[in-house]
Protein backbone atom coordinates (compact mmCIF):
# COMPACT_ATOMS: atom_id res chain seq x y z
CA UNK A 1 0.00 0.00 0.00
CA UNK A 2 1.66 3.41 -0.93
CA UNK A 3 1.58 5.69 1.69
CA UNK A 4 -1.37 8.48 1.84
CA UNK A 5 1.13 11.64 2.69
CA UNK A 6 3.03 10.18 -0.11
CA UNK A 7 -0.33 10.21 -2.91
CA UNK A 8 -1.69 13.57 -1.48
CA UNK A 9 1.71 15.33 -2.00
CA UNK A 10 2.37 13.36 -5.69
CA UNK A 11 -0.93 12.83 -6.95
CA UNK A 12 0.22 12.87 -10.71
CA UNK A 13 3.53 10.84 -10.10
CA UNK A 14 1.07 7.88 -8.64
CA UNK A 15 -1.37 8.21 -11.93
CA UNK A 16 1.38 7.90 -14.09
CA UNK A 17 2.57 4.83 -11.86
CA UNK A 18 -1.00 3.21 -12.43
CA UNK A 19 -1.12 3.92 -16.28
CA UNK A 20 2.07 2.30 -16.81
CA UNK A 21 1.22 -0.62 -14.69
CA UNK A 22 -1.96 -0.70 -16.82
CA UNK A 23 -3.48 -1.13 -13.39
CA UNK A 24 -6.97 0.48 -11.65
CA UNK A 25 -6.70 3.01 -8.78
CA UNK A 26 -8.49 6.41 -8.33
CA UNK A 27 -5.94 8.90 -7.12
CA UNK A 28 -8.59 11.89 -7.31
CA UNK A 29 -10.85 9.91 -4.97
CA UNK A 30 -8.46 9.13 -2.92
CA UNK A 31 -7.64 12.37 -2.45
CA UNK A 32 -11.29 14.01 -2.29
CA UNK A 33 -11.83 11.32 0.94
CA UNK A 34 -8.51 12.08 2.38
CA UNK A 35 -9.81 16.12 1.85
CA UNK A 36 -13.58 15.22 3.49
CA UNK A 37 -11.99 12.89 6.33
CA UNK A 38 -9.47 15.46 7.37
CA UNK A 39 -12.07 18.12 7.45
CA UNK A 40 -14.51 15.98 9.74
CA UNK A 41 -11.25 15.22 12.12
CA UNK A 42 -10.72 19.26 12.44
CA UNK A 43 -14.95 20.20 12.66
CA UNK A 44 -14.66 16.87 15.96
CA UNK A 45 -12.12 18.21 17.60
CA UNK A 46 -13.35 21.85 17.35
CA UNK A 47 -16.64 20.46 18.61
CA UNK A 48 -14.89 18.61 21.44
CA UNK A 49 -13.29 21.51 21.98
CA UNK A 50 -15.94 23.72 22.61
CA UNK A 51 -17.80 20.68 24.82
CA UNK A 52 -15.35 20.58 27.07
CA UNK A 53 -15.40 24.38 27.20
CA UNK A 54 -18.95 24.22 27.82
CA UNK A 55 -18.54 21.52 30.52
CA UNK A 56 -16.35 23.75 32.83
CA UNK A 57 -19.23 26.67 32.48
CA UNK A 58 -21.78 24.13 33.65
CA UNK A 59 -19.52 23.23 36.66
CA UNK A 60 -19.06 27.13 37.17
CA UNK A 61 -22.45 28.17 36.88
CA UNK A 62 -23.98 24.97 39.33
CA UNK A 63 -21.06 26.33 42.17
CA UNK A 64 -22.84 29.90 41.51
CA UNK A 65 -25.92 28.32 41.74
CA UNK A 66 -27.58 29.83 38.76
CA UNK A 67 -29.35 28.04 35.68
CA UNK A 68 -26.85 26.20 33.62
CA UNK A 69 -30.01 24.38 31.16
CA UNK A 70 -29.29 26.18 28.16
CA UNK A 71 -25.77 25.20 28.26
CA UNK A 72 -26.18 21.87 29.05
CA UNK A 73 -28.76 21.52 26.28
CA UNK A 74 -26.52 22.83 23.87
CA UNK A 75 -23.90 20.27 25.12
CA UNK A 76 -25.77 17.64 23.54
CA UNK A 77 -26.47 19.18 20.87
CA UNK A 78 -23.36 19.36 20.11
CA UNK A 79 -22.16 15.58 21.47
CA UNK A 80 -24.41 14.48 19.05
CA UNK A 81 -22.86 16.47 16.50
CA UNK A 82 -19.66 14.88 17.31
CA UNK A 83 -21.17 11.06 17.34
CA UNK A 84 -22.73 11.86 13.59
CA UNK A 85 -19.49 13.06 12.68
CA UNK A 86 -17.75 10.13 13.90
CA UNK A 87 -19.92 7.81 12.22
CA UNK A 88 -19.44 9.47 8.26
CA UNK A 89 -15.55 9.35 9.90
CA UNK A 90 -15.93 5.56 10.40
CA UNK A 91 -17.57 5.01 6.64
CA UNK A 92 -15.33 7.62 5.03
CA UNK A 93 -12.17 5.33 6.50
CA UNK A 94 -13.77 2.69 5.03
CA UNK A 95 -13.86 3.54 1.86
CA UNK A 96 -10.51 5.46 1.98
CA UNK A 97 -8.91 2.10 2.96
CA UNK A 98 -10.34 0.36 0.09
CA UNK A 99 -9.40 2.75 -2.36
CA UNK A 100 -5.83 2.82 -1.10
CA UNK A 101 -5.99 -0.85 -1.44
CA UNK A 102 -6.65 -1.17 -4.95
CA UNK A 103 -3.49 1.45 -6.49
CA UNK A 104 -0.64 -0.65 -7.53
CA UNK A 105 2.96 -0.16 -5.84
CA UNK A 106 4.48 2.13 -8.42
CA UNK A 107 7.65 1.35 -11.06
CA UNK A 108 10.98 1.63 -9.83
CA UNK A 109 12.71 4.69 -11.81
CA UNK A 110 15.20 1.27 -13.07
CA UNK A 111 11.54 -0.83 -14.13
CA UNK A 112 11.37 0.01 -18.19
CA UNK A 113 7.88 0.88 -19.31
CA UNK A 114 5.83 -0.79 -21.35
CA UNK A 115 2.35 -2.32 -22.15
CA UNK A 116 3.03 -5.99 -22.16
CA UNK A 117 5.37 -8.88 -21.70
CA UNK A 118 6.70 -8.43 -25.36
CA UNK A 119 8.55 -4.93 -23.94
CA UNK A 120 10.11 -6.59 -21.66
CA UNK A 121 13.99 -6.31 -21.85
CA UNK A 122 16.93 -9.68 -21.70
CA UNK A 123 19.87 -8.64 -19.22
CA UNK A 124 21.64 -11.57 -19.45
CA UNK A 125 22.09 -15.04 -21.07
CA UNK A 126 23.71 -17.88 -19.28
CA UNK A 127 24.73 -21.42 -20.52
CA UNK A 128 25.14 -23.32 -24.30
CA UNK A 129 21.54 -24.44 -25.73
CA UNK A 130 22.17 -27.89 -26.04
CA UNK A 131 21.70 -29.42 -29.54
CA UNK A 132 20.84 -33.37 -30.39
CA UNK A 133 21.74 -35.69 -33.30
CA UNK A 134 18.11 -36.87 -32.69
CA UNK A 135 14.58 -35.90 -32.43
CA UNK A 136 14.29 -34.53 -28.78
CA UNK A 137 11.32 -35.97 -26.85
CA UNK A 138 9.58 -33.37 -25.07
CA UNK A 139 8.97 -33.85 -20.89
CA UNK A 140 5.51 -35.65 -21.53
CA UNK A 141 6.99 -37.90 -23.73
CA UNK A 142 9.72 -38.84 -21.75
CA UNK A 143 7.60 -38.87 -18.47
CA UNK A 144 5.45 -41.56 -20.00
CA UNK A 145 8.25 -43.48 -21.56
CA UNK A 146 10.38 -43.41 -18.92
CA UNK A 147 7.34 -43.61 -16.39
CA UNK A 148 7.95 -41.10 -14.14
CA UNK A 149 4.68 -38.78 -14.57
CA UNK A 150 1.77 -39.73 -14.86
CA UNK A 151 -0.67 -36.90 -15.42
CA UNK A 152 -3.58 -39.05 -17.06
CA UNK A 153 -4.13 -40.43 -13.75
CA UNK A 154 -3.81 -36.69 -11.56
CA UNK A 155 -6.75 -35.66 -13.79
CA UNK A 156 -8.55 -38.38 -13.00
CA UNK A 157 -7.90 -38.00 -9.14
CA UNK A 158 -8.27 -33.98 -8.97
CA UNK A 159 -9.23 -32.52 -12.82
CA UNK A 160 -6.51 -31.04 -15.46
CA UNK A 161 -2.78 -29.38 -14.51
CA UNK A 162 -2.94 -31.55 -11.06
CA UNK A 163 0.15 -33.86 -11.97
CA UNK A 164 1.26 -37.30 -10.15
CA UNK A 165 5.20 -38.27 -9.97
CA UNK A 166 5.86 -41.48 -9.49
CA UNK A 167 8.98 -43.51 -9.27
CA UNK A 168 12.00 -41.60 -9.99
CA UNK A 169 10.36 -38.72 -11.17
CA UNK A 170 8.52 -38.10 -7.50
CA UNK A 171 12.16 -38.97 -6.62
CA UNK A 172 14.00 -36.37 -8.66
CA UNK A 173 11.13 -34.02 -7.82
CA UNK A 174 12.15 -34.45 -4.02
CA UNK A 175 15.83 -34.67 -4.80
CA UNK A 176 15.35 -30.65 -6.60
CA UNK A 177 13.80 -29.38 -3.23
CA UNK A 178 15.99 -30.81 -1.30
CA UNK A 179 18.60 -29.50 -3.06
CA UNK A 180 17.87 -26.19 -3.41
CA UNK A 181 16.92 -25.73 0.47
CA UNK A 182 20.16 -27.31 1.24
CA UNK A 183 22.37 -24.82 -1.08
CA UNK A 184 20.04 -21.65 0.21
CA UNK A 185 20.55 -22.52 3.63
CA UNK A 186 24.04 -24.06 3.54
CA UNK A 187 25.76 -21.53 1.40
CA UNK A 188 23.50 -18.32 1.05
CA UNK A 189 22.70 -18.08 4.88
CA UNK A 190 19.18 -18.71 5.03
CA UNK A 191 16.87 -19.96 7.87
CA UNK A 192 14.66 -22.40 6.94
CA UNK A 193 10.43 -22.30 7.25
CA UNK A 194 7.87 -24.98 6.80
CA UNK A 195 4.62 -22.93 6.83
CA UNK A 196 1.01 -23.97 6.19
CA UNK A 197 -0.51 -24.11 2.82
CA UNK A 198 -3.85 -22.19 3.92
CA UNK A 199 -3.83 -18.54 4.99
CA UNK A 200 -6.27 -16.16 6.43
CA UNK A 201 -7.64 -13.37 4.61
CA UNK A 202 -5.46 -10.73 6.38
CA UNK A 203 -2.35 -12.37 5.40
CA UNK A 204 -3.17 -12.45 1.79
CA UNK A 205 -4.22 -9.13 1.83
CA UNK A 206 -0.46 -8.06 3.40
CA UNK A 207 1.17 -9.22 0.67
CA UNK A 208 -0.92 -8.27 -2.46
CA UNK A 209 -2.82 -10.70 -3.32
CA UNK A 210 -6.43 -9.26 -1.93
CA UNK A 211 -8.72 -7.87 -2.73
CA UNK A 212 -7.71 -8.15 -6.80
CA UNK A 213 -6.81 -11.74 -7.06
CA UNK A 214 -8.99 -13.19 -5.35
CA UNK A 215 -10.81 -15.30 -8.39
CA UNK A 216 -7.25 -16.63 -9.24
CA UNK A 217 -6.65 -18.69 -5.95
CA UNK A 218 -8.55 -21.62 -4.41
CA UNK A 219 -10.60 -20.33 -1.55
CA UNK A 220 -12.60 -22.56 1.23
CA UNK A 221 -15.85 -20.31 2.38
CA UNK A 222 -16.98 -22.60 5.42
CA UNK A 223 -13.62 -21.52 6.53
CA UNK A 224 -12.66 -18.53 4.87
CA UNK A 225 -9.17 -19.61 4.41
CA UNK A 226 -7.05 -19.80 0.85
CA UNK A 227 -4.94 -22.23 -0.70
CA UNK A 228 -2.09 -20.24 -0.52
CA UNK A 229 -0.56 -19.31 -4.54
CA UNK A 230 3.52 -19.50 -3.04
CA UNK A 231 5.14 -19.88 -0.04
CA UNK A 232 5.53 -15.85 0.01
CA UNK A 233 2.32 -15.34 1.69
CA UNK A 234 2.81 -17.18 4.73
CA UNK A 235 6.57 -16.70 5.00
CA UNK A 236 5.65 -12.72 5.08
CA UNK A 237 3.12 -12.76 7.51
CA UNK A 238 5.13 -14.58 9.65
CA UNK A 239 5.99 -10.86 10.98
CA UNK A 240 3.10 -9.53 10.26
CA UNK A 241 2.08 -6.76 12.65
CA UNK A 242 5.62 -7.25 14.41
CA UNK A 243 8.35 -4.50 15.02
CA UNK A 244 12.05 -6.31 14.22
CA UNK A 245 15.19 -5.50 15.81
CA UNK A 246 17.35 -3.40 13.54
CA UNK A 247 20.34 -5.33 14.57
CA UNK A 248 18.08 -8.86 12.74
CA UNK A 249 18.08 -7.29 9.40
CA UNK A 250 18.44 -8.44 7.06
CA UNK A 251 15.84 -10.90 7.99
CA UNK A 252 16.57 -14.53 5.44
CA UNK A 253 13.84 -16.79 5.13
CA UNK A 254 13.37 -19.78 2.48
CA UNK A 255 10.66 -22.33 2.37
CA UNK A 256 9.40 -25.22 0.10
CA UNK A 257 5.77 -25.20 -0.12
CA UNK A 258 2.85 -26.87 -2.99
CA UNK A 259 1.19 -23.94 -4.84
CA UNK A 260 -1.42 -23.38 -5.78
CA UNK A 261 -3.25 -21.09 -8.66
CA UNK A 262 -6.61 -21.63 -10.49
CA UNK A 263 -5.14 -19.06 -12.90
CA UNK A 264 -8.99 -17.68 -13.90
CA UNK A 265 -8.94 -16.25 -17.15
CA UNK A 266 -5.58 -17.87 -18.96
CA UNK A 267 -7.51 -20.73 -20.40
CA UNK A 268 -5.73 -21.43 -23.88
CA UNK A 269 -2.07 -20.12 -22.60
CA UNK A 270 0.19 -23.46 -22.76
CA UNK A 271 -1.99 -25.88 -21.82
CA UNK A 272 0.02 -29.47 -21.76
CA UNK A 273 2.12 -30.81 -18.92
CA UNK A 274 4.06 -29.13 -16.86
CA UNK A 275 3.56 -25.94 -18.94
CA UNK A 276 0.70 -24.77 -17.25
CA UNK A 277 -0.62 -26.29 -13.49
CA UNK A 278 -2.81 -25.92 -11.00
CA UNK A 279 -0.54 -27.46 -8.20
CA UNK A 280 3.20 -27.02 -8.66
CA UNK A 281 6.18 -27.15 -6.06
CA UNK A 282 8.76 -24.16 -5.21
CA UNK A 283 11.21 -23.07 -2.97
CA UNK A 284 11.11 -19.51 -2.16
CA UNK A 285 13.13 -16.85 -0.63
CA UNK A 286 12.00 -13.75 0.97
CA UNK A 287 13.85 -11.26 2.17
CA UNK A 288 13.27 -8.48 5.58
CA UNK A 289 15.80 -6.08 4.94
CA UNK A 290 16.98 -2.24 5.65
CA UNK A 291 15.14 0.40 3.06
CA UNK A 292 18.24 1.76 2.17
CA UNK A 293 19.66 -1.80 1.43
CA UNK A 294 17.07 -3.57 -0.52
CA UNK A 295 17.95 -2.82 -4.53
CA UNK A 296 21.74 -4.65 -3.19
CA UNK A 297 19.85 -7.51 -2.06
CA UNK A 298 17.11 -7.77 -4.86
CA UNK A 299 20.25 -8.21 -7.39
CA UNK A 300 21.81 -10.33 -4.61
CA UNK A 301 18.56 -12.50 -4.88
CA UNK A 302 18.41 -13.18 -8.22
CA UNK A 303 22.62 -14.26 -8.16
CA UNK A 304 21.27 -16.61 -5.50
CA UNK A 305 18.21 -18.17 -7.57
CA UNK A 306 20.58 -18.30 -11.05
CA UNK A 307 23.65 -19.83 -9.58
CA UNK A 308 21.24 -23.13 -8.90
CA UNK A 309 20.61 -23.27 -12.60
CA UNK A 310 23.96 -23.07 -12.62
CA UNK A 311 24.83 -25.86 -10.75
CA UNK A 312 22.37 -27.71 -12.25
CA UNK A 313 23.97 -26.21 -16.20
CA UNK A 314 20.75 -25.77 -17.22
CA UNK A 315 20.53 -22.86 -19.45
CA UNK A 316 18.93 -19.57 -18.62
CA UNK A 317 18.28 -16.06 -19.24
CA UNK A 318 17.29 -12.91 -17.17
CA UNK A 319 14.25 -10.86 -17.75
CA UNK A 320 13.52 -7.04 -16.26
CA UNK A 321 10.14 -6.98 -16.44
CA UNK A 322 8.35 -3.75 -18.44
CA UNK A 323 6.00 -1.63 -16.24
CA UNK A 324 2.84 -3.44 -17.83
CA UNK A 325 4.15 -7.19 -16.96
CA UNK A 326 4.95 -6.41 -13.04
CA UNK A 327 2.60 -7.50 -10.70
CA UNK A 328 0.30 -5.36 -8.81
CA UNK A 329 2.69 -5.14 -5.52
CA UNK A 330 6.21 -5.10 -7.15
CA UNK A 331 8.10 -1.99 -8.28
CA UNK A 332 11.24 -3.73 -9.54
CA UNK A 333 11.14 -7.62 -11.11
CA UNK A 334 13.33 -10.08 -12.56
CA UNK A 335 12.05 -13.39 -14.74
CA UNK A 336 14.68 -16.24 -14.50
CA UNK A 337 13.55 -18.33 -18.09
CA UNK A 338 15.03 -22.37 -18.97
CA UNK A 339 15.20 -23.22 -21.75
CA UNK A 340 13.19 -26.11 -23.28
CA UNK A 341 14.76 -27.85 -26.35
CA UNK A 342 11.40 -29.67 -27.66
CA UNK A 343 9.19 -26.68 -27.19
CA UNK A 344 11.99 -24.83 -28.64
CA UNK A 345 11.20 -21.13 -25.85
CA UNK A 346 12.06 -20.26 -22.99
CA UNK A 347 9.60 -21.17 -19.59
CA UNK A 348 9.33 -18.82 -17.33
CA UNK A 349 10.80 -20.87 -13.55
CA UNK A 350 11.39 -18.09 -10.91
CA UNK A 351 10.48 -14.06 -10.23
CA UNK A 352 12.54 -12.46 -8.15
CA UNK A 353 11.04 -9.41 -6.79
CA UNK A 354 11.65 -6.17 -4.61
CA UNK A 355 8.54 -4.70 -2.82
CA UNK A 356 10.22 -1.94 -1.05
CA UNK A 357 7.61 -1.11 1.65
CA UNK A 358 4.42 -1.83 -0.01
CA UNK A 359 3.64 -4.97 1.54
CA UNK A 360 5.43 -4.08 4.59
CA UNK A 361 2.63 -1.14 4.77
CA UNK A 362 -0.16 -3.33 3.83
CA UNK A 363 1.39 -5.57 6.87
CA UNK A 364 2.21 -3.42 9.41
CA UNK A 365 6.12 -5.40 9.25
CA UNK A 366 8.59 -2.34 11.22
CA UNK A 367 12.15 -1.59 12.51
CA UNK A 368 13.27 0.23 15.21
CA UNK A 369 16.65 1.39 13.70
CA UNK A 370 17.95 2.12 16.84
CA UNK A 371 16.53 2.56 20.64
CA UNK A 372 14.33 4.95 21.17
CA UNK A 373 13.81 5.80 17.86
CA UNK A 374 10.67 5.96 15.63
CA UNK A 375 9.26 2.27 13.77
CA UNK A 376 10.12 2.46 10.20
CA UNK A 377 8.33 0.13 7.69
CA UNK A 378 11.04 -2.57 6.17
CA UNK A 379 11.71 -3.50 2.97
CA UNK A 380 10.07 -7.03 1.33
CA UNK A 381 11.97 -8.92 -1.41
CA UNK A 382 11.31 -12.36 -2.49
CA UNK A 383 12.71 -14.62 -5.24
CA UNK A 384 11.56 -18.59 -6.80
CA UNK A 385 14.62 -20.23 -5.97
CA UNK A 386 13.25 -21.92 -8.37
CA UNK A 387 9.74 -23.36 -8.95
CA UNK A 388 10.27 -27.12 -9.96
CA UNK A 389 7.67 -27.54 -12.98
CA UNK A 390 9.15 -25.53 -15.61
CA UNK A 391 12.67 -26.68 -14.42
CA UNK A 392 11.33 -30.31 -14.59
CA UNK A 393 10.52 -29.67 -17.88
CA UNK A 394 13.83 -28.30 -19.20
CA UNK A 395 16.01 -30.84 -16.55
CA UNK A 396 14.10 -33.52 -18.31
CA UNK A 397 14.43 -32.75 -22.06
CA UNK A 398 18.15 -30.93 -21.53
CA UNK A 399 19.55 -34.68 -20.27
CA UNK A 400 17.83 -36.81 -22.24
CA UNK A 401 19.71 -39.32 -24.58
CA UNK A 402 19.37 -40.70 -27.87
CA UNK A 403 18.14 -44.05 -26.01
CA UNK A 404 15.11 -42.06 -24.23
CA UNK A 405 17.16 -41.87 -20.70
CA UNK A 406 17.55 -39.05 -18.75
CA UNK A 407 20.92 -38.45 -17.06
CA UNK A 408 20.71 -37.31 -13.35
CA UNK A 409 22.62 -33.93 -12.99
CA UNK A 410 25.54 -34.74 -10.77
CA UNK A 411 24.46 -32.05 -8.30
CA UNK A 412 21.15 -34.16 -7.38
CA UNK A 413 22.99 -37.89 -7.57
CA UNK A 414 23.58 -38.28 -3.75
CA UNK A 415 19.85 -37.55 -3.06
CA UNK A 416 18.98 -39.68 -5.26
CA UNK A 417 20.87 -42.63 -3.38
CA UNK A 418 23.59 -42.20 -6.26
CA UNK A 419 21.40 -42.91 -8.86
CA UNK A 420 23.08 -41.17 -12.23
CA UNK A 421 20.36 -42.13 -14.99
CA UNK A 422 16.69 -42.62 -15.21
CA UNK A 423 15.81 -45.94 -17.23
CA UNK A 424 12.55 -47.64 -18.69
CA UNK A 425 11.76 -50.20 -15.90
CA UNK A 426 10.58 -52.92 -17.48
CA UNK A 427 7.95 -55.62 -15.89
CA UNK A 428 9.05 -58.75 -15.83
Amino acid sequence: MLDLKFIRENPELVKDGIKAKGEMGDVDLVLQLDKERREIIRKAEDLKKQRNENSKKVSQLKKEGKDAAEIIAHTRQISEEIKQLDERLKEIEKELFDQLSRIPNLPHKTTPIGKDASENVETKRWGTLPEFDFKPLNHLELGERLDILDFKRGGKITGSGFPVYKGDGARLERALINFMLDVHIEKHGYTEIFPPFLANRASMFGTGQLPKMEDDMYYSPKDDLFLIPTAEVPVTNLHREEILDARDLPVKYVAYSACFRREAGSYGKETHGFLRVHQFNKVEMVNFVRPEESYDFHEQLLREATEILEMLKIPYRVLLLCSGDLSFAAAKCYDIETWSPAEQKWLEASSVSNFEDFQARRANIRFRPEKGAKPQFVHTLNGSGLATSRLMVSLLETYQTDEGTVIIPEPLRKYMGGQNVILRKYKK
